[in-house]
C-alpha cells in the first residue's frame, strides 16, 4: 500500500508534526456519507433536500471533530498512565473543550 503525502492539505491544524493519521488516506478517516446523510435528513421536512457538497462538508467536519476529541482524550489517558479510552474519557474531554 502506498503512503499518502505528509501534507495532504486536509486539515486546518497543521503544526508541522507528523501525526499517526498522516499515513491514512483522507477519505478513509471519514464517517460513511450514507450515515451522515441519514442523520441530516432527520432534521429536515419530508420534502427537504440536501446538496451533495453540504453532505460532504458535514462529513468532513464531524470526522475532524471526532478525531480531535479522540486525540485529546488519548493524550489525557497517556498522561494518566491509562491505556484505554472509554466513553467517559470522551465525554469528559468534550465538556472540558466546550
Amino acid at each position: 500500500m502506498a503512503e499518502a503525502p505528509a501534507n495532504s492539505g486536509g486539515g486546518s491544524h497543521d503544526s508541522g508534526e507528523q501525526s499517526p493519521r498522516s499515513n491514512v488516506r483522507e477519505h478513509d478517516r471519514f464517517l460513511p456519507i450514507a450515515n451522515i446523510s441519514r442523520i441530516m435528513k432527520k432534521a429536515l421536512p419530508a420534502n427537504g433536500k440536501i446538496a451533495k457538497d453540504a453532505k460532504e462538508t458535514v462529513q468532513e467536519c464531524v470526522s475532524e471533530f471526532i478525531s480531535f476529541i479522540t486525540s485529546e482524550a488519548s493524550d489525557k489517558c497517556q498522561k494518566e498512565k491509562r491505556k484505554t479510552i472509554n466513553g467517559e474519557s470522551m465525554c469528559n474531554m468534550i465538556s472540558i473543550l466546550l
